[in-house]
């Protein structure tokens, strides 16, 4: 009697292809959360540099000089009329 439920069993889940479906969606459900991953790390990323430079603005505010990278005023040439 065993045997037969076990044959029905498995029987059942060979018409069907629900465990294919749901192979299908973990598979999809990962690749979601891979490139959800690599987003939330380039937010992240974003966020730091936002932060750095909401301080230059504060920075700014309270009078202070300018960081990082000065212009390159070479470059500019007056203009003769």
């Amino acid at each position: 009697m065993k045997k037969y439920f076990v044959r029905l069993w498995n029987a059942l889940w060979d018409s069907t292809d629900l465990d294919e479906r749901a192979i299908a969606a973990i598979k999809e459900a990962k690749a979601r959360i891979a490139e959800m991953k690599k987003e939330l790390a380039d937010v992240k990323n974003a966020a730091k540099v936002v932060v750095e430079q909401s301080k230059d603005v504060v920075d700014a505010a309270k009078g202070k000089k300018r960081r990082g990278r000065k212009p390159y005023y070479k470059n500019k040439k007056k203009k003769k009329n």
